[in-house]
């Protein structure tokens, strides 16, 4: 699945190439040791200073993967939301993968983006994983080929990648200083890999260096890993930037290939390297190697005066909300369907059951979070797709346990005052989440005479009850509704909190008052600004927080359950929510938040025709999934999720996801540790995450990885195999179009204990009406049939028969051939 190399490579170096480089080589010469150390911290949360002696304009970051947010924090600056990582690569489709990276260089061109700090190309090695969602595969071959069309595109619109987290960043918990155990082997056929796919076929412009230790070693210092193998053996070329507050030590980072340390500007660069080089503690020439790395990415990105860019004529405009749709229902894996109960009838009436039908989630938390300026709900596309009157709608239960971000029927702003009371300036607060970075506070506003922000404005109410009210972050706040004072104290945060407890920790409940529906209130939360000394990023953050009444859960049981009685065909959302997957932290379970089984359960007693959206980024335990017709796993959709889920629920067009993970129970999963003991974590299953692991724990998951149905049926017919390139025709032979993914899998004829079973070699999509044939072409890499040799540090060919099974999951044999190499 490898494909061409983005523009200005140093792998395939140009004439173009060659004439950036003498430019960056002539601006080098003119700084400074102050303005080159200066040049490698950054300024500020996204930014590195600009240089005007020599034409430097100041480079600018910004998160990603499924969308641009730029430097501002909030919701008042929109961006395109496209499905979570996971999704994409249910698409199994590396030009999709490049059509969405190609959108995303254009939204960072709109915000004056420079790089995206993605994309994230870790793998699923356990299901725990809290970023689960944000990574794409448990496979490093898929992990590789989604990664490689992603980089492609963002990079042919002319907007560095930085592919992270380099590397084994598999988890969460105690991130900043988890020491990974993992054996050389597995680092190089399995988490090393994608990076190096990418490297080779993608020519990446950025890496970025993980927060944990590999063997030993914290990754921001990591010398053999980045020096040795990124650099050395791979030819990496582009700029190696920390993970924010990764770096630790200005020698020792230096020292292992650490070009840019953020965010600034307090950093481990800066002034301390300048010092560290005129105390003969770092060689300047050290100092030079990574400033040429940030010199040739700006050159590449069009913001060093003189040197053409990489690209000078962007793609064609895309449209960002087709695209979305596009992928999310192309994504949309349908791992069941018994009796044909999707698509839906078109003239049967339906129950649409569950709160994440009502109020979607789009996206995982943490910092890929990006803010769409529209969400389209399932309940929302339905409505629109459906008769009208054919559709009734219930919450069922509700999966979310506690506050959250005020947002529904809350008109709020925010007023900065100084210590006296004086109004310093004010800010938009579309929603009740204030995340000011950097400089980036409302004209007026300094951080130096900031001393209150309060949030205040109406909150109109979508039902009678009562509601809570509550505050996230850490600090002093007083919290007001309609008028009485709830809350006039110091928040405090958990004792093993994670440094960015403002942006990922739990809102705390504070308030209670019983309210009437439409009738609006005055809320107020205040929040006295303090610095703490030993954080070294200018951040104000906080939030208000909302829950709305809860009725009992059986009571909302019981009333979905009589909706599914009286419907055709009941449409049940299920969904996980932020408490559940994002960054900051691992899970603890598989299980589906809240009373969400309960209400399966109850939905599929009262009616056999019952269709389950599975709404979550990764894996969930799905205890009902023999009792209910189908099952259709969304992910975190994206912005036009609901859209997609009319188009495939209705038969507009088939659900094209594959499982790109396993999905099994928790009791069953070979693989699952994440908690770290005395600081580290050891990678004893060694090659065997995934499928491999399945396979030679011999259980038998939920859904195997590569599994997914769609409309149509397809009947492997032959393969031909000349060397390492398979030939295989397979025919449309159900009543309708549609897509195939056909898969390769390479298994040894004599099994070795010390390799797995099976393992994906490659793979490729088509596309046919029915009854006609098709051909799929696939050449195996020859890395397909090579281990790393520990004893000899290198990868060996290891020669000898493989069986070749051809099908359509791992489990499923289509057509099988032998192949000697």
């Amino acid at each position: 699945m490898a494909g061409t190399p983005g523009p200005g490579t140093g792998n395939h170096p140009t004439p173009a190439d060659a004439a950036r480089e003498a430019v960056v080589e002539a601006a080098l010469g003119k700084l400074d040791l102050d303005a080159k150390a200066r040049l490698l911290a950054g300024q500020d949360m996204w930014s590195l200073p600009a240089l005007p002696e020599i034409g430097l304009k100041s480079l600018v970051m910004s998160d990603g993967p499924i969308g641009v947010r730029g430097v501002r924090w909030t919701a008042d600056d929109p961006s395109v939301a496209l499905p979570s990582p996971t999704a994409l690569a249910a698409t199994w489709d590396p030009a999709l993968a490049r059509r969405a990276g190609t959108l995303l260089a254009q939204e960072a061109r709109r915000k004056g983006v420079h790089v995206l700090l993605a994309p994230t190309v870790n793998l699923h090695r356990s299901p725990l994983g809290g970023r689960h969602f944000e990574a794409y595969s448990e496979d490093p071959y898929l992990t590789g080929a989604i990664g490689t069309g992603y980089v492609q595109g963002v990079q042919s619109g002319g907007v560095g990648t930085t592919v992270k987290h380099f590397v084994a960043n598999d988890a969460e918990t105690d991130r900043f200083t988890v020491n990974n155990l993992v054996g050389e082997r597995a680092l190089r056929e399995l988490y090393l890999a994608p990076f190096e796919a990418i490297v080779d076929n993608a020519h990446p412009w950025g890496i970025m260096t993980a927060y944990n230790t590999v063997n030993g070693t914290t990754m921001t210092e990591h010398h053999h890993l980045v020096n040795e193998i990124l650099r050395g053996e791979w030819g990496f070329d582009g700029f190696n930037v920390s993970d924010w507050m990764a770096a630790r030590d200005t020698t020792a980072a230096v020292e292992g290939g650490l070009d840019v340390a953020m965010p600034g500007p307090r950093t481990v660069y800066g002034e301390a390297l300048a010092q560290a080089v005129r105390d003969g503690e770092v060689d300047e020439a050290k100092v030079d190697a990574a400033v040429r790395n940030v010199l040739r990415l700006a050159a590449r990105v069009g913001i060093l005066q003189g040197a053409e860019p990489a690209v000078t004529e962007p793609p064609q405009p895309i449209d960002g909300e087709a695209l979305a749709r596009e992928i999310a229902r192309r994504a949309f894996v349908l791992v069941r369907n018994e009796n044909d109960a999707l698509p839906l009838k078109p003239t049967g009436s339906v129950a649409l059951i569950g709160a994440a039908a009502r109020d979607a989630r789009v996206l995982g938390g943490g910092s890929a979070t990006v803010f769409p300026a529209r969400i389209v709900s399932p309940l929302d596309g339905l409505t629109a797709a459906l008769p009208d009157g054919s559709l009734t709608y219930v919450v069922g239960a509700d999966p979310t346990t506690e506050l959250a971000v005020a947002d529904k029927g809350f008109e709020l702003r925010a007023i900065c005052r100084d210590a006296d009371g004086n109004v310093l300036g004010t800010g938009s607060a579309p929603n009740g989440q204030i995340q000011w970075m950097g400089s980036d506070l409302p004209e007026g506003v300094t951080h130096d005479t900031l001393h209150t922000i309060e949030l205040t404005g109406t909150f109109t109410p979508r039902e009678s009850g009562p509601h809570t009210f509550g505050v996230k972050g850490t600090g002093a706040f007083t919290l007001a509704v309609g008028g009485t004072t709830y809350f006039d104290d110091v928040q405090r945060p958990a004792d093993d909190s994670d440094p960015f407890e403002a942006f990922f920790g739990a809102p705390v409940p504070r308030a209670q008052a019983e309210l009437a529906v439409g009738e609006p209130v005055e809320v107020s939360l205040t929040y006295v600004f303090e610095l703490p000394a030993d954080i070294p990023l200018k951040v104000v953050a906080f939030a208000l927080a909302h829950q709305g009444p809860q009725r009992p859960a059986d009571e909302l049981i019981a009333e979905a359950a009589e909706a599914a009685r009286a419907a055709d065909t009941a449409v049940v959302v299920v969904a996980t929510t932020d408490r559940v997957e994002s960054e900051g932290f691992d899970r603890k379970d598989l299980r589906l938040p809240g009373r969400q089984d309960d209400l399966v359960r109850a939905v599929a007693a009262a009616n056999p025709n019952t269709v389950v959206v599975v709404n979550s980024g990764s894996p969930v335990e799905l205890p009902w999934r023999d009792d209910v017709a189908a099952v259709l796993l969304s992910w975190f959709p994206g912005q036009e999720g609901g859209a997609a889920l009319a188009d495939v629920l209705t038969g507009a067009y088939e659900p094209g996801g594959r499982l790109p993970t396993t999905w099994g129970s928790l009791d069953d999963a070979p693989v699952t540790q994440v908690t770290p003991t005395d600081g580290e974590l050891a990678y004893t299953e060694g090659v065997f995450i995934g499928y491999r692991a399945w396979d030679k724990a011999d259980r038998t998951p939920s859904y195997p990885f590569g599994h997914g149905l769609g409309y149509t049926d397809w009947t492997y017919e032959s393969v031909e195999v000349d060397g390492t390139t398979a030939k295989v025709r397979v025919r449309n032979s159900g009543e309708r179009a549609g897509r195939e993914v056909v898969q390769l899998y390479l298994a040894p004829s004599e099994p070795d204990a010390a390799r797995p079973a099976r393992w994906l070699a490659g793979f490729a999509g088509v596309e046919a009406g029915p009854g006609e044939t098709v051909e799929a072409t696939v050449e195996l890499p020859r890395r397909a049939f090579e281990i790393w040799d520990e004893k000899a540090s290198s990868w060996a060919f290891v020669k000898g028969s493989y069986e070749l099974r051809l099908g359509s999951s791992i489990v499923h044999r289509g057509l099988t051939a032998t192949i000697n190499v």
